[in-house]
């Protein structure tokens, strides 16, 4: 029988986060390390650091000045915000072997910036601190998926046909065909990759978020995000919308649906912003 732990056992050779990620990682939430210390490390890898000051120097950021070293990045937006683009950066860049076949790779990126689009305005709605970690925990809510998509593929194809067979959703046809869902394998994954214990809850329980214990508003705001990002990609379907959203996501965040018109301009210009800033290859959808 299987499980999420059998699934990712063996995965970090597969998808596998740079040394250097897991570090910056660590030493962000170590008061021992100071902002330079955090920089110096990320300067040794060249090609890291030149991704991050063409971030930061993007329009999603809007920074007045030009902004030259990681350093000075530090000083600008903060540790936490630069560890949080080391991660999403370099998640993206470990999935390149998911079959093609399986996973259109584009739409899944698209669907995740837009995740990360609308968490990030919802967290500042709540009045969350570091809305830049609800980012980040929206580009990574599905990553579960791909882990499947790559280690049980014939398996995953029986679910997505499934799940199109039957109309139903991915997490309710993986359920039918596996016994668990990629919530659950994503943050399997994140607890190897050693990522903070509020995107492991937020990864296995974006579909349920009443099941969160320790982390419920952050994994409201993921739920909530991850539906109306299909309003800010192109071909979103408003009735879609709501019927998929869980109501305890609006008691436990405090929101109510009419704050989905308010923000879906702004997120929109940031879901943009943030394709060319994470996936600059990519063609971009408006």
């Amino acid at each position: 029988m299987l499980n999420p732990n059998d699934i990712v056992k063996g995965v970090s050779t597969l998808v596998s986060l740079p040394e250097i990620c897991v570090r910056v990682n660590e030493m962000a939430e170590n008061p021992r390390y100071s902002a330079m210390d955090i920089g110096k490390i990320i300067s040794h890898d060249t090609g890291l650091a030149a991704r991050l000051l063409k971030i930061v120097n993007s329009a999603f950021y809007n920074n007045v000045s030009r902004i030259d070293t990681i350093s000075r990045a530090i000083t600008v937006v903060g540790v936490r915000d630069l560890r949080d683009l080391v991660l999403a950066t370099s998640a993206i860049r470990t999935f390149t072997n998911v079959p093609s076949t399986l996973m259109d790779m584009d739409s899944f990126w698209r669907h995740s910036i837009a995740t990360a689009a609308v968490a990030k305005l919802l967290a500042s709605h709540c009045r969350i601190l570091h809305v830049e970690r609800l980012f980040v925990a929206g580009l990574l809510h599905d990553v579960g998926q791909l882990v499947l998509c790559i280690k049980i593929p014939e398996l995953m194809r029986v679910a997505l046909f499934r799940a199109r067979d039957a109309s139903l959703s991915p997490y309710h046809a993986e359920h039918e065909v596996f016994g668990f869902d990629h919530g659950k394998v994503g943050c399997e994954l994140m607890r190897l990759w050693r990522l903070p214990d509020s995107m492991q809850e937020i990864a296995e329980f974006h579909h349920t978020p009443g099941a969160a214990q320790n982390f419920s508003l952050e994994t409201a705001i993921v739920h909530l995000a991850g539906i109306i990002a299909n309003q800010v990609e192109p071909d979103g379907s408003r009735k879609k919308l709501f019927e998929s959203i869980d109501p305890v996501a609006w008691e436990i965040t405090g929101l109510t649906e009419e704050i989905i018109p308010e923000i879906l301009p702004e997120a929109r210009s940031k879901f943009v912003d943030a394709q060319l800033m994470l996936l600059p290859g990519m063609r971009i959808a408006h």
